[in-house]
């Protein structure tokens, strides 16, 4: 790539033969070409091909059925997939902070990698962080159903404490002469979050770790019937709700995660590669973290979920029920806002 002269005055001197603005000085004649932006890289996939592409994927098409609707090669689309949903991850980073929520419902999501648990060797059990049985941990905003974060590990503590630990830094802390305990009286902390979680027990003391006295958290745990018939809907016959912290026992009815486990069946109805009952799995790990933050994206700026009732009506996008932005996107700004940064 040629470098501009010193030169202020400058005029258009035609295109190359790659359709890029040629240059020239007005002042020592000097020609150069305008360096353009690349939002793939090095990826020579034109730009209206991969718009299509990463759409299908966001759409639930599986890598196969894009590949075989466009053209392009598996191994094209998956590396596509990774570039776009890293940008999207780094994206999501930057504006998803600074938050002021009410009431946050975490879950965790099975899926597997490669192949499930059970196929794994002894030493893959050691060795590979990476393989066999995988979770999703979400947490969704009771109001305005922002997808906060997302966290991709093994169901261990460590995955909750990182998490969690995720969590309290996209949140705005209240400053401590107005929250604390004034002349060190107790019981009047200022709360900043409530949590509904299930009774997985590292919760406990991950929020204890990322949040102390500022949360109030409770649990659920449903009970069902029929669980283990296959290709049936289970039933549900009773819910146990469980204040832990700073919820009062006549309060337990505030505890749900009804919004999380929604998000969970739109979460396997959009990405391919979490459908039940297909053949469809991911293979490597930064592929599924990719694709899942691809889908946070998508969701946060472009979906918009239904209200309550049978009019069908639809509500503004996540992001702006959270104030983070002021509009509906379209992909085409996603595309060229993430890749962009």
């Amino acid at each position: 790539m040629m470098i501009a002269c010193a030169h202020a005055s400058k005029k258009r001197k035609g295109f190359d033969r790659k359709g890029n603005q040629r240059w020239q000085c007005l002042t020592c004649g000097k020609t150069w070409i305008e360096a353009q932006p690349k939002p793939l890289g090095k990826m020579t996939v034109p730009v209206g091909d991969a718009k299509l592409v990463l759409r299908l994927l966001c759409e639930g098409s599986s890598i196969r059925g894009a590949s075989r609707i466009t053209g392009l090669h598996q191994g094209t689309i998956l590396k596509l997939l990774v570039h776009f949903g890293e940008a999207c991850q780094r994206f999501l980073d930057e504006r998803l902070r600074g938050l002021t929520l009410e009431h946050l419902e975490c879950d965790e999501q099975w899926s597997y990698i490669r192949k499930k648990q059970a196929r794994l060797t002894l030493e893959e059990r050691v060795r590979c962080h990476d393989l066999g049985d995988i979770y999703i941990w979400t947490a969704v905003d009771e109001r305005t159903k922002l997808l906060l974060t997302f966290y991709i590990g093994k169901r261990t503590g460590d995955s909750a404490r990182r998490f969690m630990l995720d969590i309290a830094s996209r949140l705005v802390w209240p400053k401590p002469h107005a929250s604390d305990d004034h002349a060190y009286r107790p019981g009047a902390f200022k709360r900043l979050i409530r949590f509904s979680t299930d009774a997985f027990v590292a919760y406990g003391e991950a929020i204890d770790l990322a949040f102390g006295p500022y949360s109030r958290w409770g649990t659920i745990i449903k009970t069902f019937r029929n669980a283990r018939i296959v290709y049936e809907p289970s039933e549900m016959i009773g819910v146990k709700r469980t204040p832990r912290r700073g919820i009062a026992p006549e309060d337990a009815s505030i505890i749900t995660t009804s919004h999380v486990e929604r998000l969970n069946g739109t979460q396997r109805l959009f990405l391919r590669r979490l459908n039940r009952l297909t053949y469809c799995f991911s293979k490597k790990l930064r592929n599924l973290e990719a694709a899942f933050a691809m889908f946070a994206a998508y969701y946060n700026f472009i979906w918009r979920t239904r209200k309550p009732g049978k009019t069908g009506k639809r509500r503004p996008t996540a992001a702006m029920m959270a104030n983070v932005t002021d509009h509906i996107w379209t992909f085409d700004e996603l595309f060229e806002v993430v890749l962009s940064g």
